[in-house]
């Protein structure tokens, strides 16, 4: 991961990639990226919950805190986020 990319800027809006599928399994849930065939694990329900809500929240700090996130886990949930946005799983809401 790029320096610029440890952590995800949560004051901004985010979505889930349009070709990202979120599968629930008993440990979380898998991400499949159908254009770059990239899987990913999500072994934590919240950070689920986070991504499955940033299309409807005003920022991915509002879906962080509608998942139940402390302001002192913030960080370490910004680090997965910024993990899956340099994996191109969530991007940036351009509208």
């Amino acid at each position: 991961m790029t320096p610029a990319m440890t952590t995800m800027d949560l004051d901004r809006a985010w979505d889930l990639h349009p070709q990202v599928s979120v599968r629930p399994e008993p440990f979380g849930a898998l991400l499949y990226h159908f254009g770059t065939r990239k899987l990913s694990f999500l072994k934590d329900r919240r950070l689920l919950t986070v991504v499955r809500t940033l299309a409807e929240a005003p920022t991915a700090r509002a879906a962080c805190t509608a998942a139940g996130i402390a302001d002192s886990e913030l960080p370490r949930y910004g680090r997965a986020l910024a993990a899956l946005a340099h994996s191109s799983m969530v991007v940036r809401r351009t509208s």
